[in-house]
């Protein structure tokens, strides 16, 4: 839950953090935008390191880096300062995402895999649920600084469970050799999978959505709407437990009826998200067009999520680190891309946030068509 809770928990204080720090919208958000970044690289370094010396050690030194660098966070004095100190913890935390990913691979296959991926999407939603409301409670006594602290606690509880609880995955025997060589020819061999490309081609568009999302929703809701942080949780809460829902149910119909066209339903009930979303930027709408849209774009999201990630990860038992760092990689750094663009109008507008989830749906509608449906492969379709 590292990711989800890292990006989520200080969102309600984003505009305070954006007053104290003198700062303008655009270039807060670039706090979430280097979080982002932070996450796609870690995950990219760390899946194929950990391919070759295991999980554990490699998730050990991920957690611990994660807990100072939220330490870091927290005493930064300017916004170049959080700006900087949030790649870092991206990057820290990113370990732990692919990680995760991967050591299902090694443990489960078939239709426990595809169980298992629709698990972890339901633990990542309900930690996304815990943050935003967490963040909203903690708001009313503590600063942003203080949101930083309490994500060190967090990681130090992580690292905790992670000593008593978690065992290597990935046996000696089974793990890559040839160091930077190796990982280059396992990048390689992904690359060259048509099926693989458009898979994680496909989330990395649609989790641009997610978070132009996240980077926009919190002055949406609190800037134009009036919301309050503590009802803007709620509301965020609301959404994330769709998430986890539909999580489960995508992993469900991904199991049971098709990996495919699971991930084609998925596609479609995030289009019409963006598409409320573009509306709402175009004409005046109630606040509960807005808050239907969010939750239909991240219930898509959520649908697509388990099958996209087997029909990713699981061709590739040997691979499964690698392949992961990919996934996320592409998944968090064109979210990274994505946040900006929806400050672009300050806080006064939907329209970037409708622009940009509409884009991101789109293409992530193309890159299945024309990629990612399984054509006389072994891939269950």
């Amino acid at each position: 839950p590292i990711c989800p809770i890292s990006m989520d928990l200080y969102l309600p204080a984003l505009p305070a953090l954006t007053v104290e720090l003198g700062a303008s919208t655009s270039v807060a958000q670039l706090t979430v935008t280097a979080c982002l970044i932070g996450l796609a690289v870690g995950q990219l370094f760390g899946g194929s390191v950990s391919d070759q010396f295991g999980r554990r050690g490699v998730l050990l030194a991920g957690v611990g880096a994660y807990i100072a660098t939220s330490a870091l966070c927290a005493v930064s004095p300017s916004i170049e300062v959080l700006i900087a100190a949030r790649l870092v913890h991206g990057l820290a935390g990113g370990v732990g995402v692919v990680i995760a990913q991967a050591a299902g691979r090694d443990i489960y296959a078939g239709g426990e895999l595809i169980q298992f991926y629709g698990r972890l999407t339901v633990v990542g939603a309900v930690a996304a649920i815990i943050g935003p409301m967490a963040g909203g409670l903690l708001s009313a006594v503590v600063d942003w600084r203080g949101l930083f602290v309490f994500l060190a606690v967090i990681g130090a509880g992580i690292l905790a469970a992670t000593l008593m609880v978690f065992r290597e995955t990935l046996p000696r025997e089974q793990r890559i050799r040839g160091g930077v060589t190796g990982a280059v020819h396992g990048f390689g061999v992904l690359l060259l999978d048509r099926v693989f490309v458009g898979a994680v081609l496909n989330q990395g568009f649609l989790w641009a959505a997610v978070f132009a999302y996240l980077a926009g929703a919190t002055y949406i809701l609190q800037g134009l709407y009036g919301l309050s942080p503590q009802w803007y949780a709620a509301a965020f809460g609301l959404n994330s437990a769709g998430f986890a829902f539909f999580g489960w149910l995508g992993g469900l119909g991904a199991r049971r009826w098709s990996i495919s066209g699971t991930l084609a339903v998925g596609i479609v009930v995030a289009g019409f998200g963006a598409g409320g979303l573009l509306c709402a930027g175009l004409t005046h709408v109630p606040l509960w067009v807005v808050l239907a849209s969010l939750f239909s774009l991240a219930a898509g999201v959520a649908i697509s999520s388990p099958p996209a990630t087997t029909l990713a990860l699981a061709e590739y038992p040997n691979l499964a680190g690698t392949a992961s760092s990919l996934l996320g990689t592409v998944r968090y750094g064109f979210g990274g891309i994505a946040a900006p663009f929806v400050g672009m109008a300050g806080a006064t507008s939907v329209l970037p946030l409708g622009i940009v989830t509409v884009v991101s749906t789109v293409c992530s509608a193309v890159v299945w068509l024309l990629l990612a449906r399984p054509a006389g492969s072994t891939r269950r379709s």
